[in-house]
């Protein structure tokens, strides 16, 4: 594999000699799935490859903080203007103007499908003043900034956008790297862009490979045909030297969901039993190799003021309102997950020992996802295991939370359905981002988890390979970063 690997990056570059106008070669998981059109979650690569940039970016906390805009204000609860920086090339040439920004978010605002970050908004830009756009939304939107972080939102000279609605990223970007060639489902070549905005790269170059197999990404580290690879498989990391492996905290909690509308689950007291039953400690070490987070709540360690919130008072007191715990005396209880994360049937089978030590008397049921999605929202199963993202394309928990845990949610496992949590949500919804919002937000997990309607095991994590000769790589947990103007190699 490794062999096979090696000969598919470009020949004789020189990053095995520490060369600093060497190029970077990356092993990536996943092929394109959508020719590598920013309005699919196929942006997320070009914003790891730093060719295709935002006018916003998120800082570690969620905030947003400037990129190709240089100032924001709110004008009112609809409206937001942006200031564009000036001096700002794309790759084909043409200069970053305010016509061109609001171009390039029309067109996402009009494509269809939409953009995933802009599902449920109405959104109209227009050019003002010849250096600042004015984005306006249908209802009050105190996240416009954060939205406009996503990748799927990227901006793209005139040249990218085709008749029929095709936008083409190539030579279309305005990163320290220009997207020279796209070849389909194997590879992407990047080069370095003389006039970028942000100063010269270190690197002369990118050199990207999709590598689906875990086995032979993980080779490619160990025998440095690659220089930085994407989701090493645990089973692989001891045989890569320790320096070389990075874990970074995902906003992905595998979570247990709980009936509450039917079955077993529905007395509170039952979910209570389920909850206590679980050694969630247990899980890590025996499915992941203690290469995960043991959950304390829904949001984890990726989310770093998480953990601050949870250990405040208000929070505690509201924890402190959940029902004791029955005995389950055989009741009997239908689990179920899916095989597409490999690590998921395992967990079942942890669970389902930990339940029937407890009292409970467990039936497994285990599918392919697309297969098995559709009964879980029906809620024909007791309980029910999910690999669930937590922070979507906003970088904010509200929408994660109302999708899984508010009464019209679109993605309500659990059958949950509370008064007080659904107002709870709307408040921070509502609250601008920022400590406010942040608390308003801990104040609704903090309910959530109160009523049992689903028990937090884990927290993920990426494993993340750099060659030892490799300096400045992004270790992101939102898995927007990757290669940026300042990774390159050791002298």
């Amino acid at each position: 594999m490794a062999a096979g690997l090696s000969g598919c990056f470009a020949p004789g570059n020189a990053a095995s000699s520490g060369n600093p106008e060497s190029r970077i070669k990356v092993a990536m998981l996943q092929p394109p799935r959508s020719g590598l059109t920013p309005l699919s979650d196929d942006a997320f690569k070009l914003s790891r490859w730093k060719t295709a940039e935002t006018l916003v970016v998120l800082d570690a906390i969620g905030d947003a903080q400037p990129a190709l805009a240089t100032a924001w204000q709110q004008l009112d609860g609809k409206n937001w203007r942006f200031e564009i920086r000036p001096g700002v090339t794309f790759h084909d040439g043409t200069p970053l103007t305010a016509e061109q920004v609001a171009a390039s978010l029309t067109a996402a605002a009009k494509a269809s499908p939409k953009p995933r970050i802009l599902d449920g908004v109405q959104l109209s830009v227009r050019a003002e003043g010849g250096n600042a756009v004015v984005v306006t939304t249908q209802t009050d939107d105190p996240l416009v900034p954060q939205r406009l972080s996503s990748p799927q939102l990227s901006i793209l000279a005139a040249s990218a956008y085709k008749d029929g609605g095709v936008v083409n990223p190539l030579r279309a970007g305005t990163g320290p790297y220009v997207l020279t060639a796209a070849n389909g489902t194997s590879s992407a070549t990047l080069d370095r862009f003389d006039n970028y905005w942000g100063g010269k790269a270190a690197s002369s170059g990118v050199d990207v490979q999709y590598v689906p197999d875990g086995t032979a990404r993980a080779a490619a580290l160990r025998t440095e045909t690659a220089d930085v690879v994407e989701a090493i498989p645990v089973g692989q990391v001891s045989r890569i030297k320790p320096e070389l492996v990075h874990e970074v905290p995902m906003p992905r909690t595998n979570t247990l969901y709980l009936n509450t509308k039917t079955g077993p689950f529905a007395d509170p007291a039952v979910r209570a039993a389920a909850r206590a039953s679980i050694e969630r400690s247990a899980i890590v070490e025996r499915v992941y190799e203690g290469r995960a987070d043991v959950a304390q709540g829904l949001l984890g360690p990726a989310l770093p003021w998480a953990a601050a919130e949870r250990d405040t008072d208000s929070y505690q007191e509201v924890l402190k309102t959940r029902p004791e715990a029955t005995k389950p005396n055989g009741q009997r209880i239908k689990l179920g997950t899916f095989t597409d994360r490999a690590e998921l049937p395992e967990v079942a089978v942890q669970l389902e020992q930990q339940l029937e030590a407890a009292g409970f008397v467990v039936e497994q049921e285990v599918r392919e996802y697309q297969h098995i999605e559709s009964d879980a929202l029906a809620g024909k199963f007791d309980a029910f295991i999910l690999s669930r993202a937590t922070v979507l394309d906003s970088g904010d928990p509200v929408a994660y939370m109302f999708s899984d845990f508010s009464c019209k949610g679109s993605f309500n496992i659990s059958q949950f359905c509370d008064a007080e949590v659904d107002a709870a949500l709307a408040k921070a919804a509502a609250v601008p981002a920022g400590p406010g919002r942040r608390s308003a937000i801990a104040a609704a997990e903090a309910l959530i988890l109160s009523k049992d309607a689903a028990v937090p095991l884990l927290h993920e994590r990426v494993i993340q390979g750099e060659s030892a000769r490799i300096r400045n790589v992004e270790r992101d947990p939102r898995e927007r970063a990757l290669i940026t103007g300042q990774t390159g190699f050791a002298d």
